[in-house]
């Protein structure tokens, strides 16, 4: 079973910029994603990247804004975030081995810890 460990959240006005990151404790030759939960809300769907780093997906609330990589040679996943919002405000999860489609929280076996990112206005 891999273990994923998020880093890089944190406390940012509006507009600016975080990059997460999340390193696994083994090899994932599978694709993995980045989910999101604020308080009182459900864990939903951000990016997902597949196994090659080239195929990446991103949610609407995304598009533009957050680039997702991932760099096999060091077992990490990113996340770059810009021009950040207060409703990005959250905590964000990666995910790895997905045995359904990658867009859904449910098909994921193995989840990080999470990290807090707060966005202020």
């Amino acid at each position: 079973q891999v273990q994923l460990v998020e880093s890089g959240g944190g406390l940012v006005q509006a507009g600016g910029s975080l990059r997460l990151s999340c390193a696994a404790s083994g090899r994932t030759s599978s694709p993995m994603a980045w989910f999101r939960q604020a308080p009182g809300q459900e864990r939903e769907f951000v990016a997902a990247v597949g196994r090659t780093g080239v195929n990446t997906l991103y949610a609407d609330v995304a598009k533009g804004r957050f680039t997702i990589s991932r760099d096999n040679a060091k077992n990490t996943m990113y996340l770059q975030m810009n021009n950040l919002k207060p409703e990005d405000t959250a905590v964000y999860y990666c995910a790895a081995l997905p045995q359904g489609p990658i867009e859904k929280v449910t098909s994921y076996s193995a989840w990080g810890q999470g990290t807090q990112v707060t966005v202020s206005s």
